[in-house]
């Protein structure tokens, strides 16, 4: 008799939580539409393929995610190179990887994870030019109150960049008190990079353009190299100095340990041949085109090393991605790292964000608020 009463009351039991986990989804998802504004990609090409569709569907609540309502999407190089097809993506796709928010909808196995409607939160998943983006749990980064949402959205992928790119890429063969090349320091992740060196230890030679002289001088770099600009645009004109030899005229003769280089095509060779016996050329980004390939042999004169990384290899578990946060979060709230939100764009305007950041226009962080 006990045992059928047992058994009867777990059938009850589980009818019981599955109703209440049936109800708690319904009730977390009643405030999301199922249609939701985004910018979206169905032909690769120039800035004005991102078209922004306000019909667009809304993504489904699946198991082990979240809902997040978008406040803010960061705006990156590699969606341009995604809006290109430089990076291949399936088409159509809603732009963006980086995002800030609110948790909208919980599924059950995300609650279990300790997450709840209302959580401020931050993330990198494709979809973030929209209104609402599904996460995956263990993707969310917990935004401390003393952080807003839109300079956490600007660490997500140029803070964890630049913190990957200096403490990790580089396999250690830079050490304290070694000398670190920094490409593009006015801009965006390099801003952060050239904080994170510092914060490291390294000694930071920094390149810029003049119209960023202000942006430079205010991070700390042992030694700033100003150049013009080419013509006609806010890029560096890598040609107007002579960046090696002022490296080694620096270093004593000697070269940079590491070499953190976004730039690609125009600052390749500048980068190889500014090396120090032993350095790396840690080239993590094409801005002004992708860099051309070259013999390994290049290499021999200083037993050089080259790393081609990228974001998604350095945060491969959630205790990776989310102890690099912790410390950025960190510093931030110590107020170590100063973070820059150059401009912001409404979503509406998804074409002009993309042409100011391709411009070379931005001094920091641009997003779009959504």
């Amino acid at each position: 008799m006990f045992a059928v009463a047992a058994r009867r009351t777990v059938a009850v039991g589980a009818r019981r939580n599955v109703a209440d986990s049936f109800s708690f989804a319904w009730r977390s998802m009643s405030s999301v539409p199922s249609t939701m504004k985004a910018a979206v990609v169905r032909e690769t090409g120039d800035a004005h393929a991102l078209k922004v569709e306000t019909d667009f569907p809304t993504p489904a609540l699946e198991p082990g995610k979240v809902i997040v309502k978008n406040q803010y999407a960061g705006i990156n190089f590699i969606d341009t190179y995604h809006r290109k097809g430089l990076y291949a993506r399936d088409l159509p796709f809603v732009g963006g990887q980086e995002g800030g928010g609110i948790v909208a909808a919980v599924s059950d196995e995300a609650a279990a994870e300790g997450v709840k409607v209302g959580d401020k939160v931050a993330y990198s998943v494709f979809g973030s030019y929209a209104e609402y983006t599904a996460v995956p749990a263990a993707k969310l980064l917990p935004v401390p109150d003393s952080v807003g949402l839109d300079v956490a959205t600007a660490c997500v992928v140029q803070g964890l960049t630049a913190h990957y790119l200096t403490t990790s890429a580089h396999a250690d063969l830079i050490k304290e008190g070694e000398w670190c090349l920094i490409h593009g320091v006015g801009g965006g992740t390099c801003q952060w990079a050239a904080q994170m060196a510092k914060l490291r230890g390294y000694k930071v030679i920094g390149t810029c353009s003049k119209g960023k002289e202000d942006v430079g001088k205010a991070l700390g770099c042992d030694e700033l190299l100003v150049l013009d600009e080419v013509p006609g645009t806010s890029y560096e004109d890598y040609e107007s100095m002579d960046i090696v030899a002022k490296v080694m005229e620096i270093t004593d003769g000697k070269g940079a340990k590491c070499v953190i280089d976004g730039i690609g095509k125009s600052t390749v060779d500048i980068s190889i041949n500014s090396l120090a016996h032993r350095g790396i050329f840690v080239s993590f980004g094409n801005a002004s085109g992708a860099v051309p390939a070259f013999p390994v042999l290049r290499l021999i004169g200083k037993s050089a090393y080259v790393t081609r990384p990228k974001l998604l290899d350095y945060v491969v578990t959630r205790d990776e991605l989310v102890g690099r946060a912790n410390e950025i979060f960190g510093w931030l709230q110590e107020g170590k790292l100063s973070v820059s939100v150059d401009t912001t764009f409404p979503l509406d305007q998804a074409a002009e964000g993309h042409l100011y950041l391709e411009a070379g226009k931005s001094k920091g962080k641009v997003l779009y608020e959504i």
